[in-house]
């Protein structure tokens, strides 16, 4: 992998196998073609926090690189980049870029996108972008950027259903090597928010409270884990 000029480690779980479409199947189908070069060269997707958005960029990055090509992640709602960080990113084959929303209305940020999108065009490059809302909403001052950030398709990313939140925590759980009952999962369900990020940091709670522990991840350890929550 090339390596991140950035203090930024790819996710364990991000992986196309691990994502749950639900209702975002065609946004899935979208960025997997991205990510292998049959799809579209730009890609917009935005939806609100949990809905997927970081999984997706990442999980695009890593079939990339596992693919022998040159990709990279860039978050910019790291509040220490510096628009220098667009500087040359056409040097990779994909770029994606994490919570374009973060920099909207900084006049020397959208200067470096738009610079940075006719430079990927020019190139041959392809760009993934992800935002909390469609494009038509960003607080842009300057509206050749939102022009360039219309190049291609957009799609919204949708919250889980319960039915498939619950589906995501067991399946993820069973990635994990954990034994996860429908009991504990139906326990989890019923009182915790049904967001993937939310769920999965949980899961990461409970996965290292069983090997401290010793024991199974069960309804009375995860009771334990949420009273925690509260106090």
């Amino acid at each position: 992998m090339h390596q991140i000029p950035l203090p930024v480690q790819l996710r364990p779980e991000a992986d196309f196998a691990a994502f749950v479409a639900g209702p975002n199947a065609e946004a899935v189908a979208a960025v997997t073609a991205w990510a292998t070069g049959s799809g579209d060269s730009f890609l917009y997707l935005f939806g609100t926090v949990g809905s997927g958005k970081t999984h997706l960029l990442q999980a695009a990055c890593r079939q990339v690189v596992q693919s022998d090509r040159s990709a990279i992640y860039v978050p910019l709602e790291q509040g220490e980049l510096a628009p220098s960080v667009l500087d040359n990113l056409e040097l990779w084959e994909l770029i994606t870029l994490d919570d374009i929303q973060a920099v909207a209305g900084d006049t020397t940020w959208e200067q470096g996108l738009f610079d940075l999108y006719n430079r990927l065009r020019e190139s041959g490059r392809c760009l993934l972008v992800s935002s909390h809302t469609p494009v038509s909403e960003l607080p842009l001052t300057l509206p050749d950027l939102r022009s360039r950030l219309g190049w291609g398709p957009g799609y919204q990313l949708l919250l889980l259903p319960e039915g498939d939140c619950g589906y995501l925590l067991k399946e993820s759980a069973k990635r994990r090597g954990l034994e996860l009952d429908t009991d504990a999962v139906d326990y989890i369900m019923r009182r915790c928010p049904r967001e993937p990020s939310y769920l999965m940091g949980l899961l990461e709670e409970i996965d290292r409270e069983s090997l401290r522990r010793k024991c199974h991840p069960t309804r009375w350890l995860i009771r334990q884990i949420l009273g925690a929550h509260k106090s």
